[in-house]
């Protein structure tokens, strides 16, 4: 790979394949990856911790403000840290996959969140940024921009296999947090208007990771 700045923008919702595919297509290019939504469960945990009613903007806003948040960049699962504390795992829980739709709504959580990607973009010469809003906002210069999806049938059995739940359960929430993200006032999801609309259902994930090497060849940048 060569030295040149590439930036590589990948949004879709839960159980799209988005996360396994940002990391491998990272270590593939030898470059940082950075886990938006692990930002935002890292919040949403602060909010619960503090007993804050997570539709409660004004409150969750000031959480979002005194939070420090760390998290690392190397092409694996992300390790969060918030006020000194390491979330990594709590932050998959379900207490706070339940609320993360309401807190990541929050305007004033977005900016600060934002501002930070925005950040720690700036100071990589190589990153693959994985999320619901990197095309469109956090990034909208990336080099390539790829929206993943699949079919809600396939999205629900990949979630229910990885986190040995009812195939049912795992599809009423993605229904839920589908629909909380997509219509949200602040930046919902949706595929930026240039990105690549990739449909992985019937993919397997290195076949995912070599068409998006593709598109980067293509445009110079692997």
């Amino acid at each position: 790979m060569n030295g040149e700045r590439c930036v590589v923008a990948v949004d879709g919702p839960g159980g799209s394949g988005k996360s396994t595919v940002s990391r491998r297509l990272a270590a593939r290019l030898g470059a940082r990856y950075l886990d938006t939504g692990a930002m935002y469960r890292a919040v949403t945990w602060a909010v619960l911790q503090a007993g804050v009613d997570p539709h409660d903007a004004d409150a969750v806003g000031k959480v979002a403000r005194e939070a420090e948040l760390c998290i690392t960049t190397e092409p694996v699962p992300a390790t969060v840290v918030i006020n000194g504390v390491d979330v990594t795992g709590d932050i998959r829980g379900p207490e706070v996959t339940g609320e993360v739709s309401a807190v990541s709504a929050v305007p004033e959580v977005r900016r600060i969140l934002v501002a930070r990607q925005k950040e720690i973009i700036a100071a990589a010469q190589r990153i693959v940024v994985e999320g619901r809003d990197i095309a469109a906002v956090v990034a909208p210069d990336a080099d390539l921009k790829v929206f993943l999806t699949a079919s809600a049938a396939e999205r629900a059995r990949r979630r229910s296999r990885e986190h040995g739940a009812d195939p049912a359960a795992v599809a009423a929430a993605l229904d839920r947090r589908d629909l909380l993200d997509s219509t949200r006032r602040v930046d919902p999801l949706q595929p930026a208007p240039d990105a690549v609309v990739l449909d992985t259902t019937d993919l397997g994930i290195e076949e995912v990771v070599e068409r998006l090497l593709e598109m980067l060849r293509a445009r110079g940048r692997a």
